[in-house]
């Protein structure tokens, strides 16, 4: 009887890690980097291929502004595009951003859209098509040469995308 009435008057411990107290998982949080704002050229269509329709978006330029990395997107760069069907497509951008100090850093960025099929078609029209309509998501990855943004290749990266008529906007978080 002692036992029981200990075990019912000790006070729960936190678990430890939880800020809250709570027992399970840690989510992490996320600390925006920057708005990424990619300047697109006419996409060169390569055609249907066994795994879907294939085509390349090249990329012209762009703008990167935020708390934390700010610069300009080079040309050169192009977004591989692997139409799956007309819901969904995996695209697979690189591209070079060069920083506000003159590094120079190399993105690789897997992204998944997906949306109704007449706003997908109407993004390939080059339309207009609200964001909260289209799901895009993304998850750069990144080499840099020095020290000032080596950082950024043992962190993961989220992005959120929207498709304007002549640039894609993506919107990047750190995950902590």
């Amino acid at each position: 009887m002692t036992h029981a009435s200990a075990s019912t008057s000790a006070a729960p411990q936190p678990a430890p890690g939880r800020p809250d107290g709570a027992a399970g998982p840690i989510p992490p949080r996320l600390e925006f980097l920057a708005t990424v704002a990619v300047e697109v050229a006419e996409p060169v269509e390569v055609g249907r291929t066994h795994r879907g329709l294939r085509r390349v978006i090249p990329i012209s330029g762009g703008t990167v502004a935020g708390p934390g990395l700010n610069g300009r997107v080079l040309p050169g760069g192009a977004d591989f595009q692997l139409i799956q069907s007309d819901t969904a497509s995996d695209l697979d951008a690189r591209y070079v951003i060069e920083t506000d100090d003159g590094d120079r850093l190399y993105v690789m960025n897997a992204a998944f859209r997906t949306g109704a099929a007449e706003d997908i078609a109407a993004l390939a029209r080059g339309e207009r098509v609200p964001a909260e309509r289209i799901y895009f998501r993304c998850a750069p990855r990144f080499e840099v040469a020095g020290e000032t943004w080596s950082w950024l290749e043992s962190t993961v990266v989220l992005g959120s995308g929207r498709r304007e008529p002549d640039r894609v906007i993506i919107d990047l978080w750190v995950v902590r």
